[in-house]
């Protein structure tokens, strides 16, 4: 039988994170079975206190008070609310730091090294404690104590340069992956430390910046760049240097194809029965093909515009050729490899109520994947178990 816990269930994450790329990253480590404590500003006079994402919508319909963007995220975790420059919380917060093996947090540097907390203090007195600090432009550099929200990296770290249209204006990527890879990039950091005090005994600083994760995976963008000198632009729906690579106007809507060698581009040019393709010298090759892009995907479309996308997706699959239908995001979660993959799962808002939320795509073999998780904590919800844990 499969385990119903995870592999990372012996340890214990202080998240002193908000919003979302470290909250992120803890949700990662808490899908693969860590216990995670989600340390929030108390409620005061005037403000409600909290993770700031449990006051950004989407909301449960009628309740502002049950942010579904807080609860996608936070899902299983724990909460308690601590000040951590009251003497009495501090005491609390130093004992759940004692216990921990890895804390998190995401404030700009300098933040935590003022209240006496900062990575130096915090490994003095604690040698295996692994702490991560995701920030904008990490703790290192001559901007590291700049402020920075996902739309600020996306642009300066050149992704929203080869995002959209040629002569379009500028596109932000349509989820917020200057914070999502932030998170990932800080689990993988996490990851490598826990198999570092493995082997050592000792916990590390991981520090990362979200610039840097954007700049890390421009990939392609880059190597267009370092061998012609030249930034490369948008260029929509297609790929850079692979054709045909793209989107492509059928009747009433959109299909992908992705016919990535000459084999499979003479293939789908007998599906779809235009053999002239195959002595035009424009398309000879890969790299004339990418030459001439738009003039292929004219003669592509005139010919997918005789039949709707279901009609052609069933031909150039059967011919084996890689394609796909463009979904919205209500037909992605609805499809059946999603379905099958558990990957449109079932969690709670803080009050309870269930919430459809995207599933956990690390799949292990001898641990369970289920398909409902945990609910996202009230704020302050779990002070008396971590309490009592704590023998406070």
């Amino acid at each position: 039988m499969p385990s119903t816990s995870g592999p990372l269930d012996d340890l214990l994450i202080v998240d002193l994170s908000r919003v979302l790329a470290g909250p992120y990253a803890t949700m990662v480590l808490g899908d693969l079975g860590a216990r995670v404590v989600k340390v929030e500003r108390p409620a005061t006079a005037g403000n409600p206190g909290g993770d700031d994402s449990r006051h950004i919508g989407p909301f449960k319909a009628g309740d502002p008070s049950q942010s579904a963007y807080f609860a996608s995220i936070n899902r299983g975790k724990e909460s308690i609310a601590l000040d951590l420059a009251d003497p009495g919380d501090r005491v609390v917060f130093d004992a759940l730091v004692a216990r921990a093996d890895v804390l998190v947090e995401n404030f700009r540097p300098g933040v935590m090294e003022r209240l006496g907390l900062g990575w130096d203090a915090l490994h003095a007195k604690h040698p295996r404690l692994i702490y991560a600090a995701a920030s904008g432009f990490g703790h290192t550099g001559p901007d590291r104590d700049k402020p920075a929200y996902d739309m600020i990296v996306q642009a300066m770290g050149g992704i929203m340069s080869v995002t959209g249209w040629p002569g379009g204006k500028p596109t932000r990527v349509g989820t917020s992956i200057g914070d999502i890879t932030a998170g990932l990039f800080t689990v993988t950091g996490i990851l490598a430390a826990l198999h570092h005090r493995e082997r050592t005994g000792e916990g590390l600083f991981v520090d990362v910046a979200m610039l840097d994760g954007q700049i890390a995976i421009l990939e392609n963008a880059v190597a267009r760049y370092a061998v012609t000198g030249v930034a490369p632009g948008p260029l929509g729906a297609r790929h850079p240097s692979i054709t045909p690579f793209a989107a492509y106007a059928c009747r009433g809507g959109h299909i992908v194809v992705a016919a990535g060698n000459n084999s499979l581009f003479k293939t789908l040019a007998a599906a779809l029965d235009l053999p002239g393709l195959l002595s035009d010298p424009r398309f000879a090759t890969n790299a004339s093909r990418t030459d001439h892009a738009d003039a292929l995907a004219t003669i592509f479309e005139a010919r997918l515009a005789e039949g709707d996308a279901a009609h052609w997706l069933g031909v150039i699959e059967a011919a084996g050729v890689p394609c796909g239908p463009l979904h919205d995001v209500a037909q992605a979660l609805g499809h059946r490899q999603v379905q099958a993959r558990n990957m449109a799962i079932t969690t709670g808002f803080p009050d309870g109520s269930p919430l459809l939320a995207a599933g956990n795509p690390v799949k292990l073999s001898g641990y369970a994947d289920p398909a409902v998780r945990g609910k996202a904590p009230a704020l302050d919800e779990h002070r008396a178990m971590i309490l009592a844990d704590l023998g406070l």
